[in-house]
């Protein structure tokens, strides 16, 4: 007897519709037609960080709210930010200026870097610190790719959020535990992505909005978009469909 036939691959009716890099940590990033995504996600995202030189620890934009007011991209290999007045920062020392204080740009590395955030995220007055994943500066835990639905966004923008990937649809949330493919990669969705009061915060072309929060809330979750590993590095492009794949 011949075996059985593999399980087909199953199409979500989803496509990309948008891929993000954010070179360094809480600054804005770009906008890509097309993104390698390697075991540590999209190449280069969350790749740098800004140390503050007094605690050592990299700084978040809970911590200094200057960082959300510009945008980067990486450009020849190093990541060139620009800022809302429409300066170009690329030096340790062009950071410390914009933000008033010694700060100094440095790449992941293997043991991952600490933050300091507050656990009142409207209060300055209860600091924590913990211990970030090796390689990129992310906050999700293991997950190295974000995804969230059109669906999900609603009429929000999703650079509010800082996904990697907007796809076109709904119903992501019901994919964790799943593995999917997006192009040539394959990702292990993990997890939902809980929300603060960061995502109600102005940054470029984006004003203060205090009901994103509200409404996140209302619906009685706390998450929008969800966290991936990633299985099988690759590229993905806009337009690539998003497929389960068995287990």
């Amino acid at each position: 007897m011949g075996a059985s036939p593999a399980e087909p691959l199953r199409s979500l009716g989803m496509r990309v519709l948008e891929l993000w890099r954010y070179p360094i940590k809480s600054i804005g990033g770009e906008r890509l037609d097309v993104a390698e995504i390697t075991e540590l996600g999209i190449f280069g995202d969350r790749g740098w960080g800004l140390v503050d030189e007094a605690t050592g620890n990299v700084l978040t934009a809970r911590r200094a709210p200057t960082l959300l007011m510009a945008t980067c991209a990486i450009i020849d290999g190093a990541p060139v930010t620009t800022t809302a007045e429409g300066d170009v920062l690329r030096t340790s020392a062009d950071y410390s200026d914009w933000l008033g204080q010694p700060v100094r740009l440095e790449r992941a590395g293997d043991t991952g870097g600490t933050y300091e955030n507050p656990m009142d995220f409207e209060n300055d007055a209860d600091w924590i610190s913990w211990q970030g994943p090796a390689g990129a500066w992310q906050d999700s835990g293991r997950a190295r790719i974000s995804i969230v639905s059109t669906a999900s966004l609603r009429d929000w923008d999703g650079r509010r959020f800082r996904s990697n990937v907007i796809v076109d649809g709904s119903g992501e949330d019901d994919l964790i535990g799943e593995r999917v493919t997006l192009g040539d990669a394959t990702l292990n969705i993990t997890k939902g992505i809980d929300r603060c009061v960061m995502v109600t915060r102005p940054q470029p072309g984006l004003e203060r909005d205090l009901s994103v929060l509200t409404r996140i809330l209302k619906a009685d979750i706390t998450t929008l978009s969800v966290g991936a590993t990633v299985e099988v590095a690759g590229a993905v492009r806009v337009g690539d469909e998003v497929v389960t794949v068995p287990s």
